[in-house]
């Protein structure tokens, strides 16, 4: 239950002013009562009135007497936890102040401002923040940094003031305080002031010695180094310098003093070196003079002595400089040493290169003439072996007793004529002015001609040879294609005892690979390298003496030239298998060339007429006795123009041309054939030559024609004169 004086007396009031506030209460009540109207009149209302009033005021009275002395007991205990506070901030060894809400200094101990007497002595209790600032910044004690006025360092304290961050003020004498601040909970700030002044003492002490010790080191190190060092200060004042520029420079001690000026430095250099390079003092006084920041300087000097010196200059903080100064003598004598030797050594280079020009020129020539001499040679070999093969084919036929012999020496012929054929295109290979003629190539007319080629010889060896077909058209020079895979059947079927041959083609992604598959006697690891060399064979095979070992080093050099890859696997004592990976060609080019096969609806017939036109007697008349035993009549001219006047004369037109190329002085055998279609209209020409040269191919595809090669294959001959088609 509240009582009423619980409502009348203010606990915060001083007690005089609450037994004040109740005796006024007390006062208006008594007024009341004696001037109350209906009481007035009756005399015993007055004397109760005033008992009840008596009673009352005895009850505020104790009222007040017990508020009272709550009061006191309040205000004894507040003053005493002021007095505890008062002791407990006067403890603190820091320097104290309570600023609040407003700005106003609450209270400080003793030791706040402590070493600024002027200040302390007009801080009270209600000070403001800014005037306290203010005070300071006046303060005869405050030591302000050099150039700073008092308002710039209110400025500068009002900042750390307002970001909280603990800060140095120096005093003087070399005096230092750290203040820091706290903000309360209220809004007012508390400000401490520790005196760090042996802190700091002892730290720029070990500074001093940290510094002294590492003046030493340096000192010590500059003394030690093999370069002369001169570091100036930004005054271009000499700062130190180590002895050993001294001895480089040719310079007194008292020259290198600390104090000494660069320009007086620079003077007395100046008369014992010269600058390189075509560097100038100018350059170098500029730089040294530049306000903004210098860039690193590198320069060399040359000192009477004879030293060359390699200078570099860099700015310091503070906008001093370092010079270090090296001896670079031996270097640049070592330098120019070399640049002689190399000079000499050029000169000999030059001259050795020259020997060597001319013995590669020599060599050249020599290379040149021995393939000049290999294809001519050949090419006079190739005539009259085709004569002879031609003559013996021709004899072999009525032959009778004598045909064992005829076979021998037609054996003999094939195979002096597979040599010459193997040197010939060693020695194109070899030449490096090899041309191929990439284009569209039909597998299955090759692997038929290749069948009908090797197919007798594997028979008398009793030998299975299968020739798989294959419809594919790939990409690939048809001459060289065919003689790759010529070598690599024979080679199969020269070095195969017995078994079986396969030949195959597969295909891989893009292209075809063809594959010959033989049951020989393998080849060895160690030995499948070496195959591809010229003349090499192996040995201990049965067949190692036929041939000249040349077959597989065409096929290699055919294949690298082609760019088509060739793989060997095999296994001593199962078999080989050589493969040929080709591109296909592309669907726009995939149709038949030229001669790629027999018109299927032409037949043989005996009364065929062949027109010959040859210029080596001996060589025309074995392919007129030829074909004549094969049942075609054959008419012969020694050059075009005699044919062209031959059948104007007769009035015939044979059925099918062959035409020697090289007919003399006259037209060539391409223009002989171009000239008889236009005559007498197309026929089936083969172009015969021994010129294997790329002129000669290009001219006869310009024509259209395709080049039987001496020497020349009787059956080949015979084949096209009886199945050629018409045109």
């Amino acid at each position: 239950m509240t009582r009423l004086s619980d409502s009348l007396i203010d606990p915060a009031a001083p007690a005089e002013a609450n037994v004040q506030k109740l005796l006024t209460i007390a006062e208006a009540l008594i007024r009341r009562s004696e001037h109350h109207e209906g009481e007035a009149r009756s005399a015993w209302g007055l004397f109760q009135r005033a008992a009840e009033l008596e009673d009352l005021v005895r009850k505020r009275t104790a009222d007040l007497e017990t508020t009272l002395r709550l009061l006191n007991a309040a205000n004894a205990q507040a003053g005493k936890a002021r007095r505890d506070l008062s002791q407990a901030i006067e403890a603190v060894d820091e320097g104290f102040a309570l600023f609040d809400e407003d700005g106003l200094l609450v209270l400080c101990n003793s030791r706040f401002c402590r070493d600024l007497d002027d200040v302390r002595a007009v801080l009270r209790p209600g000070t403001t923040f800014d005037d306290y600032v203010g005070r300071i910044s006046r303060s005869a004690h405050l030591a302000l940094p050099l150039g700073m006025a008092p308002e710039d360092w209110v400025a500068e304290r009002m900042r750390h003031h307002e970001d909280g961050a603990p800060f140095f003020v120096e005093l003087t004498g070399d005096r230092w305080l750290q203040v820091s601040e706290q903000p309360t909970d209220e809004g007012g700030v508390v400000v401490l002031q520790t005196d760090v002044t042996g802190i700091i003492r002892a730290e720029r002490s070990e500074r001093g010695k940290l510094l002294d010790q590492q003046a030493r080191i340096i000192r010590a190190t500059l003394d030690h180094i093999n370069q002369g060092v001169a570091i100036f200060g930004p005054d271009l004042r000499l700062v130190g310098a180590n002895r050993r520029l001294g001895l480089l420079l040719n310079l007194p001690d008292q020259r290198l003093s600390a104090g000494r000026s660069f320009a007086a430095l620079s003077a007395a250099l100046l008369r014992q070196v010269r600058f390189s390079d075509g560097f100038s003092a100018g350059e170098l006084w500029s730089w040294v003079r530049q306000k903004t920041l210098r860039p690193p300087l590198s320069f060399e000097l040359q000192h009477l002595s004879g030293i060359i010196l390699d200078v570099f200059a860099q700015e310091m903080p503070e906008r001093g400089f370092v010079m270090s100064f090296t001896d670079v003598t031996r270097e640049r004598m070592a330098i120019h040493s070399m640049l002689r030797a190399n000079a000499r050594l050029e000169e000999r280079v030059a001259a050795r290169t020259n020997d060597l020009s001319v013995a590669l020129r020599d060599a050249e020539r020599a290379n040149a003439t021995r393939v000049r001499f290999v294809a001519a040679a050949s090419h006079d070999l190739l005539q009259p072996l085709s004569a002879a093969k031609l003559f013996v084919a021709a004899a072999r036929d009525d032959a009778g007793a004598s045909g064992s012999t005829l076979e021998k020496a037609h054996n003999a012929l094939l195979s002096v004529e597979a040599i010459l054929g193997a040197l010939l295109d060693i020695s194109r290979l070899e030449s490096g002015g090899t041309e191929v003629d990439i284009g569209p190539v039909s597998l299955a007319h090759l692997l038929v001609q290749l069948t009908d080629e090797f197919q007798h010889m594997a028979e008398k060896k009793g030998l299975r040879l299968d020739i798989l077909p294959c419809r594919a058209t790939v990409m690939s020079d048809a001459t060289y294609l065919r003689r790759i895979l010529q070598n690599l059947i024979s080679n199969a079927l020269r070095y195969t005892v017995s078994g079986r041959v396969l030949v195959g083609a597969r295909r891989i992604p893009g292209g075809v690979r063809v594959e010959v598959h033989d049951t020989g006697p393998g080849i060895a690891p160690e030995d499948q390298q070496k195959i591809f060399r010229e003349f090499h064979r192996v040995q201990g095979t049965a067949s190692a003496a036929e041939g000249m070992g040349l077959g597989l080093a065409i096929v290699d050099r055919a294949c690298a030239l082609l760019d088509h890859p060739l793989t060997l696997r095999s296994t001593p004592g199962l078999g080989t298998m050589f493969a040929v990976d080709l591109p296909l060609a592309p669907a726009a080019l995939m149709r038949a060339r030229p001669g790629d096969g027999p018109d299927p609806g032409a037949e043989a017939a005996a009364d065929r007429i062949a027109l010959l036109v040859e210029n080596d007697e001996d060589l025309r008349r074995a392919i007129s006795l030829l074909l004549e035993r094969r049942g075609v009549s054959v008419l012969e001219a020694e050059t075009g123009e005699a044919a062209l006047a031959l059948l104007e004369e007769i009035g015939i037109v044979p059925d099918v041309y062959l035409i020697d190329h090289q007919l003399g002085e006259g037209m060539t055998g391409v223009e002989t054939a171009l000239a008889l279609k236009e005559r007498f209209g197309a026929r089936p020409v083969r172009i015969v030559t021994a010129n294997r040269s790329p002129e000669v191919r290009r001219a006869a595809e310009r024509a259209g024609l395709e080049v039987l090669h001496k020497p020349i294959d009787p059956e080949a001959i015979a084949a096209f004169a009886l199945h050629a088609a018409e045109a």
